[in-house]
């Protein structure tokens, strides 16, 4: 009988939040920042229910069947996900976004780099946010090279 060879899985898990925040640039002027992002710089700011899928990749292990425990991947999302960012203003109580516009690419990073710093290296491959059922953001870590 030959050896089995591995085989890689993908493993997705959703969280839903809901957080306000206000679309705001700091080196833009206020009528910059109202042309650019509209009624989204509202000065209030506005909410969302976001949806959050996490997806790790790796060989599923042959003892246990599986690419990673879900409670596992459940507690490290409430850690990285639910904690800092659930009933939350993103621009006023999360340190990262007091420095960051809060567009929903830039909350997929945050997740981003949260989740990295929890997950086994290597394993974590796609973080999509929905803002809006009609507004998705995909991150996969990727970067651009600065010149």
């Amino acid at each position: 009988m030959s050896p089995r060879s591995a085989r890689l899985a993908r493993l997705s898990r959703s969280v839903t939040f809901s957080a306000c925040h206000r679309l705001h640039s700091k080196s833009l002027s206020d009528e910059e920042n109202l042309k650019l992002f509209g009624k989204c710089n509202n000065p209030n700011g506005h909410g969302h229910n976001y949806k959050v899928i996490v997806t790790v990749r790796g060989e599923i292990d042959p003892v246990s069947g599986m690419v990673m425990n879900l409670t596992d991947l459940k507690k490290y999302m409430q850690e990285a996900i639910m904690e800092p960012l659930d009933h939350k203003n993103l621009d006023k109580d999360v340190p990262y976004f007091s420095e960051v516009v809060s567009t929903t690419e830039n909350v997929a990073v945050f997740i981003w780099d949260s989740l990295q710093k929890l997950l086994p290296q290597g394993i974590l491959y796609k973080v999509e946010v929905h803002e809006t059922e009609q507004n998705v953001v995909v991150y996969k870590g990727e970067q651009t090279i600065v010149k």
